[in-house]
Order: C-alpha cells, then sequence, then structure tokens
C-alpha cells in the first residue's frame, strides 16, 4: 500500500519530475546516464546545481527553499531514483553504499539531494532494503546534528516518519522550533506527536519565557495548551 505522503517536504511526482527548465535536456540524459552506468550519478550529482539551478521550488511560500526544497533539491531526488532502479531491488547494499558516498563526500545542496531522494523512493511506495534504511537512518541523524535549516528540514520527511526512531524524532522536531524552521517541513506530524513531545513543548516554551524569550507559534501544533507570543512566522511558512 503506497503511504499517504502530506508533507510539503517531499512530492512524489514533482521530486521525480521536476517543473519545465533550462536544465531539463541536461536532468534527461543524466538519468539516462546513470540508468546505463551508475557510477555516473557522482558526477551528476556534484554538477546538478549549476545546470537545472538552485531556486526554491515553492517561492511563494517557501522562499528560502528550506520547506519545499530547490530546483537542484528535486533534481537530485530524481537522480537517487534512477540509481535505485539501476542496481535492482536487490541491490540494497550497493545502493546504501552509493548513498553514503554521495552525501559524505557532498556539499550541503547534495547532502540535502541524499535526504531527498530517500523521500522521494518512500513516496512512490513499496519498501526499502534494511541497507537502504540503516544508512538512511544515520545520514538522517547526522543532518539533524548539524545546525544548518535546509538539512534539519530535508531530514524530517517522509523517510523519516517512517524510519526515524521516536527518540531522534521528538528531538529533530523540537530543534525546527528552536531554529525558527516551520514543522510544515515533518512528514507525519500529527501522526507522530505523542504525550513526551508534547511535554518536551512545554518545557521549551518555560524556559523561553523564564529567560525573557518569546515563544515561538509553532510550539503549540505540539502542546496546545501553550500561549505563544512570537509576532514573526516560522521560516517557510506564509505570513
Amino acid at each position: 500500500m503506497t503511504e499517504d505522503v502530506t508533507s510539503p517536504a517531499v512530492d512524489p511526482t514533482e521530486a521525480t519530475h521536476p517543473a519545465p527548465g533550462p536544465g531539463d535536456r541536461w536532468l534527461a540524459e543524466a538519468l539516462a546516464d546513470v540508468g546505463q552506468d551508475p557510477g555516473s550519478v557522482t558526477r551528476a550529482f556534484a554538477l546538478a546545481g549549476r545546470t537545472v539551478g538552485r531556486s526554491p521550488r515553492r517561492p511563494d511560500v517557501d522562499p528560502a527553499g528550506v520547506l519545499h526544497g530547490t530546483v537542484d533539491d528535486a533534481a537530485r531526488a530524481s537522480l537517487v531514483v534512477a540509481l535505485a532502479d539501476a542496481l535492482g531491488p536487490d541491490a540494497g547494499a550497493a545502493l546504501g553504499a552509493r548513498l553514503a558516498d554521495l552525501y559524505q563526500h557532498g556539499d550541503t545542496a547534495e547532502r540535502r539531494g541524499v535526504l531527498r531522494g530517500l523521500d522521494a523512493l518512500v513516496a512512490r511506495g513499496g519498501s526499502l532494503a534494511p541497507e537502504v534504511v540503516a544508512v538512511g537512518t544515520e545520514l538522517a541523524a547526522d543532518a539533524l546534528r548539524t545546525n544548518d535549516q535546509s538539512l534539519v528540514a530535508a531530514a524530517v520527511g517522509p523517510f523519516a516518519r517512517r524510519h526515524l526512531g521516536q527518540h531522534a524524532w521528538r528531538h529533530a522536531v523540537l530543534k525546527l522550533v528552536f531554529m525558527g524552521v516551520s514543522l510544515d517541513a515533518v512528514a507525519g506530524l500529527d501522526d507522530r506527536t505523542d504525550d513526551e513531545v508534547a511535554r518536551m513543548a512545554r518545557d521549551f516554551a518555560a524556559e523561553r519565557r523564564a529567560a525573557g524569550r518569546v515563544v515561538p507559534p509553532d510550539v503549540v501544533r505540539l502542546a496546545p495548551d501553550v500561549e505563544t507570543d512570537s509576532p514573526q512566522p516560522p521560516t517557510g511558512r506564509s505570513a
């Protein structure tokens, strides 16, 4: 059964078929090359930003490209799907190793591409190989240790919804609130919110008030009884 993906972090159609643009021809050729030679994905990942562009996919509501990603995020996500198809369903270890290599040797944008590629694999349905899940979980955990808003937001999409442990998920959600990133980035927020994350949100709000700091509005999405007073919407949410 295909999972119902409601997060704006990835749309299974948009992630694998970016909007028409000047890099479309290059992307089509790169996808075909990956289908013939999976090793070509490394070069394609590096070139994606220069060829398809780095503009936000939803500039109307996400001008920084934090929640919905960027055009090159979408291109790299499609490359991950093409790589998975080229390697085949029985090559979980090979796919996991390749994704780890792309992430570890990539810049921030390339790392986002790997994370959003994992989201695209989940969004199209079916089960991921255990080796891919293990690698993806490690990469998401690494992204969540950073202070880069775009990486943290990319690490809480459909892949995290399905595979990230609850303890790590709770801390990821609170980190987004702390960073001022809209919880719209989180796939399955309502499904996974529990009493413990609500308690954490209340404690966070109490600490902010005690320090004379504003309480971000998204706290109420985790703990409805908390009063918030932030005058500005979180990053990535339209006013």
